[in-house]
């Protein structure tokens, strides 16, 4: 058994290795990662966006990805009161592997949302986002084939591995679009797509130079149409494709509204979203005072099922947006599932 566990480990940091990008399951809850347009649509001043998720602690030491992001309009009282120009920064942690393969990711995205009617309840935009990528390799903490016996890894034994490049870095484009837009008086809907490693940059610990990251496209969705007069449906979708690995993750939320503030009630998310083939996601989230706090598991149902004992991923969400102004222009439904 403590074979085979050790093959699991051994595997799944291979797939890191082959650069896989960081995801969410909560894709809707991390705008920056998902889509370089939706930089800057929300209503307020400011957002501050964070991710944390730690996969597969019960089968090996965790993978951990977290994200820190904030943006923000500009040039509100220069553009047509229609538009949004949204800028922001990023930060990007993810360790693979036990801290063998860790990865930074600092970018800067830009999104200019053009009203395609007299009160902009219907934008179009396209993003960009450069992104300064750091990846390191610990080599102490990799386990090698030739490392084998009788009883399984020992660390005495030479792996006779040397990594020529142990830390590599470089630059990376991305570009998005998306479309947002009101239905009736109060629905909406989004859709978007996104195209990233745009020049597929050279990625190789090895002497090796033809390795290149593949690039990664997603098409996404989704909106929210009141319910009982208060509460509100929400529901959202991704497909995701970067060389050979694809994901397809769709579901929704019910939103329980719990007092009778208007503009900014507190309200209950109870929902879940479905990965296909490979776990379902129950999510609990919390709206309040212009916080927002989501919780997800994922529960595995893939072919690791028997190593995972249906344990997957811990993910957390926090999205805060600051309103100075309650006269905010930017009034129509924005994208938050």
């Amino acid at each position: 058994m403590k074979r085979a566990l050790l093959f699991l480990t051994i595997f799944l940091c291979i797939n890191s290795l082959r650069a896989q990008d960081p995801h969410f399951s909560q894709f809707f809850a991390s705008p920056l990662t998902l889509n370089p347009a939706f930089t800057g649509l929300f209503s307020g001043d400011y957002r501050l966006s964070g991710n944390y998720r730690s996969q597969w602690r019960s089968i090996s030491t965790p993978f951990v990805t977290g994200t820190a992001a904030i943006d923000f309009g500009i040039l509100k009282n220069v553009i047509s009161y229609t538009d949004i120009w949204g800028v922001g920064l990023m930060a990007v942690y993810d360790r693979s592997g036990g801290g063998a393969l860790t990865s930074t990711y600092l970018s800067a995205s830009t999104a200019y949302h053009k009203g395609l009617d007299p009160e902009g309840n219907h934008t179009i935009a396209i993003g960009l986002q450069g992104t300064l990528v750091q990846k390191r390799i610990d080599n102490t903490k990799l386990q090698f084939e030739n490392q084998m016996d009788n009883n399984g890894y020992n660390p005495l034994i030479p792996s006779n591995e040397t990594l020529v490049n142990p830390k590599i870095s470089y630059f990376d484009p991305n570009i998005g679009i998306l479309y947002n837009g009101l239905i009736g008086e109060s629905s909406n809907i989004y859709l978007g797509a996104s195209y990233y490693h745009i020049t597929q940059p050279v990625e190789s610990f090895m002497a090796e130079t033809q390795n290149r990251l593949s690039y990664r496209w997603t098409i996404h969705g989704g909106g929210s149409v009141p319910v009982n007069g208060k509460d509100r449906f929400h529901t959202s979708i991704l497909y995701m494709k970067q060389s050979t690995a694809s994901e397809f993750t769709f579901g929704g939320a019910y939103g329980f509204t719990l007092d009778d503030v208007d503009d900014n009630p507190t309200t209950l998310f109870l929902g879940s979203w479905y990965r296909l083939k490979d776990a379902i996601i129950p999510y609990v989230g919390m709206q309040f005072k212009g916080f927002q706090v989501g919780l997800t598991y994922d529960t595995n149902v893939s072919s690791l099922r028997p190593a995972s004992n249906a344990r997957g991923g811990l993910e957390i969400s926090l999205i805060y947006i600051h309103t100075r102004n309650e006269n905010n222009k930017y009034k129509t439904l924005c994208p938050r599932f």
